[in-house]
């Protein structure tokens, strides 16, 4: 089955992947269609940016010895586990043809996946052995949070010549502006500037923007910018750019296929 023609399965699947409780097996199988799909990059990094924000809600707390003892017995007992079943998976896929491609069994996972998620959210963090639930401000603030997300109509995982992701890239419809967040250590140097290229169908690449140094960057634009737009790419140019008229003039150092999101 292809999870990239299942728009709300992939994205329960790339929810619980980025939370960490997409686990097993089906983690191993998301990473390898992460691999092969665009799609599927960018999903899981979209719900990795949503996540990574939630943290903000905690206060800092110093678990306790025992709270680190029982990850740790948890973190080798999953390698374990991991271990066996590499070594079965084989053999298990050759005698069901591939059961774990059937909806169904991607559906079991997303569905655990999704009770897993709102369990974490719901109950927050384990200290001295008891759970904490989460107070009713932070549920406010977390509901606010999560009204407050941009519908990301199109994403793209801009990524170097190996491969390697370094720049999420999202169309805010609502605020009309491109939203990019670095995911990789490129950093130019001083005199240098990073610039975001859409690569039209026909003619010529056109500027999008010139980017700061920041990690989270935006950028103003409509939906008339990136319509149709197969691919964008982003250039190193001398600082402040150079114009749209004359296409980049340095290197292109990351580009990715734009894909967009029927939400």
């Amino acid at each position: 089955m292809n999870i990239t023609q299942h728009p709300e399965l992939l994205d329960r699947l790339a929810a619980s992947y980025a939370l960490g409780t997409l686990r097993g097996g089906a983690r191993r199988r998301f990473e390898t269609l992460a691999r092969e799909h665009a799609t599927v990059r960018a999903a899981a990094l979209v719900w990795q940016t949503r996540w990574s924000g939630l943290t903000e809600l905690q206060p800092a707390i110093n678990p306790a010895p025992a709270v680190w003892a029982r990850i740790d017995n948890l973190v080798q007992a999953d390698k374990a586990a991991a271990a066996m079943q590499a070594a079965r998976e084989p053999q298990a896929a050759a005698a069901t043809g591939g059961w774990w491609r059937n909806l169904l069994v991607w559906r079991g996972a997303a569905a655990a996946g999704a009770m897993a998620t709102l369990a974490a959210v719901v109950v927050g963090v384990q200290v001295n052995g008891g759970l904490r639930a989460t107070t009713g401000a932070q549920m406010a603030a977390l509901q606010q949070q999560l009204q407050a997300t941009p519908q990301i109509q199109y994403v793209a995982v801009l990524a170097d010549d190996k491969a390697t992701a370094s720049m999420l890239v999202t169309f805010d419809p609502k605020n009309n502006q491109l939203v990019l967040q670095r995911v990789g250590g490129f950093q130019e140097g001083a005199d240098k500037s990073l610039q975001l290229w859409a690569l039209p169908p026909a003619g010529g690449p056109r500027s999008l923007g010139v980017l700061g140094q920041d990690k989270l960057l935006k950028l103003a634009a409509g939906e008339a910018d990136v319509r149709q737009v197969p691919a964008l790419a982003i250039s190193l140019e001398p600082k402040g750019g150079v114009p749209s008229e004359t296409g980049p003039t340095g290197p292109v150092l990351f580009k990715g296929e734009l894909i967009q999101r029927m939400l």
